[in-house]
């Protein structure tokens, strides 16, 4: 181990809880080290919105107690991305190195968009993530029109939780689904993802906002994903709202495996090439018609680029 001007050139592993634009927070030994990025890595920028994200594991420099340059980031297991906002197509990491994604729409301020909800489905699907939807403010809805509207996905086979952060419905559900795993919370703004986390821990004192009253749309309140530990073990990346979810390098492959409910279909039409629209002997139009699989969920599957 060498020094320059005292500063160590032996790497220390960490893990990246937040990234704040030029700045990321890494824990190093339970403590927080203020990084910035070695220069080479912001190559990675080509590529990537940030070639960083919360979860990362890196290899960093010390030059301080609490200051540090981040000059690896080591291989991924997995990840939830999408396509980053603005006309360059860039990769937006949302977190890496996370097992299970728990997708959080309301039932209703702000309603729910459905097509929206499959979108989540698919690029946690893609980044090989383990799924749970979680259906917040129950309070505000009759069970009927809950079980209309989202039991669907309860028989396709998702785990589906229905919670409310002011009553405290299913949060003993949710925190069994948390605990000891590492997981990103994630969905449109204003649906409750904070106040869930704060309701499970309080010590966490996560920022929440209400529904705009003109808009009827979340107000974000989570401006950077931010790694948390949750007191009953795991840990969780609050994530803050997105409400356009594109996709980044998503195949029509990939966009099926995300709809188990049509896959037994898939396959059966009468022409290879068949678009599932128009064509005769479309094995997905003939089950859609036959009440075998779910309509919504088929324009769902169609406009992703489904095949």
């Amino acid at each position: 181990m060498s020094r320059r001007g005292g500063v160590t050139d032996e790497f220390i592993e960490g893990v990246v809880t937040e990234n704040r634009g030029a700045v990321f927070d890494v824990i190093v030994d339970g403590r927080v080290v203020q990084c910035t990025l070695r220069g080479r890595l912001k190559k990675g920028k080509q590529r990537d919105a940030s070639p960083i994200a919360a979860g990362d594991r890196v290899e960093l420099t010390m030059l301080e107690a609490s200051r540090g340059i981040v000059e690896r980031v080591l291989a991924r297991e997995c990840d939830l991305s999408r396509a980053a906002a603005g006309s360059v197509p860039l990769r937006q990491t949302i977190a890496a190195n996370v097992e299970q994604a728990v997708i959080v729409f309301a039932a209703a301020e702000p309603r729910a968009d459905l097509f929206l909800l499959d979108r989540f489905l698919v690029v946690a699907t893609t980044g090989g993530l383990e799924l749970v939807i979680c259906v917040n403010k129950c309070d505000l809805v009759e069970r009927e029109a809950l079980r209309e509207q989202f039991g669907l996905y309860r028989d396709i086979g998702y785990c589906v939780l229905f919670t409310s952060a002011v009553t405290g419905e299913g949060l003993d559900d949710l925190r069994g689904a948390l605990k000891d795993r590492r997981s990103v919370i994630c969905g449109p703004s204003g649906v409750g993802k904070s106040s869930l986390l704060n309701a499970l821990a309080p010590g966490l004192a996560l920022r929440t906002a209400e529904v705009g009253p003109v808009t009827h749309k979340g107000r974000h309140t989570t401006r950077w994903a931010r790694l948390v530990p949750l007191p009953f073990g795991g840990s969780v990346a609050d994530t803050p709202g997105l409400r356009q979810l594109g996709f980044c390098e998503v195949s029509p492959e990939q966009v099926a495996a995300a709809f188990p409910d049509l896959l037994p279909h898939l396959g059966r039409c009468r022409f290879n090439d068949c678009s599932h629209r128009t064509e005769p002997g479309c094995a997905l139009q003939e089950a859609a018609s036959a009440g075998e699989i779910d309509q919504r969920r088929l324009r769902s599957f169609l406009q992703m680029g489904g095949r």
